[in-house]
């Protein structure tokens, strides 16, 4: 018996469309990095990209347990001598809400060439509107 192995270009890749309002940050984020990646087709390959494309709307919405907000800081470097800021949960929710997202579920896939592609799959909007009405994205219920 012959182990299969995925080929790109032979397997179907779809857009879903996911809501994150009232979602916790970390749940939400590993249930999207499983779809990104793939893992919950039964042709999953390590080394090829079979995941789906993922569209976040509400971004803005998403919420966190205990003092997350307050406590949880995303540290960013000018490339400057002195030039780190660190901003906290609570300021880059109301700021920049998809940054949030994008940060949590690009930690949770591969550090190499196909995490890099993978992640280029997400698109993640602070609001309702998106603009990617053309691909008839599949709503997933997460």
């Amino acid at each position: 018996m012959k182990s299969f192995s995925a080929n790109s270009n032979k397997i179907m890749k779809y857009w879903y469309y996911v809501d994150g309002t009232n979602k916790i940050l970390g749940r939400f984020a590993s249930k999207i990095s499983t779809y990104l990646r793939g893992k919950h087709k039964p042709e999953y390959t390590p080394h090829v990209d079979t995941g789906d494309y993922i569209i976040v709307i509400n971004a803005s919405k998403i919420i966190v347990t205990g003092k997350k907000a307050i406590n949880k800081i995303y540290y960013h470097h000018t490339g400057y001598v002195g030039g780190i800021k660190k901003y906290t949960l609570q300021y880059m929710l109301l700021h920049h809400p998809q940054r949030v997202i994008e940060k949590a579920i690009k930690g949770m896939l591969p550090r190499n060439s196909l995490g890099r592609l993978i992640f280029k799959k997400l698109k993640v909007f602070p609001f309702h509107e998106h603009n990617l009405i053309a691909q008839k994205p599949i709503f997933l219920d997460i």
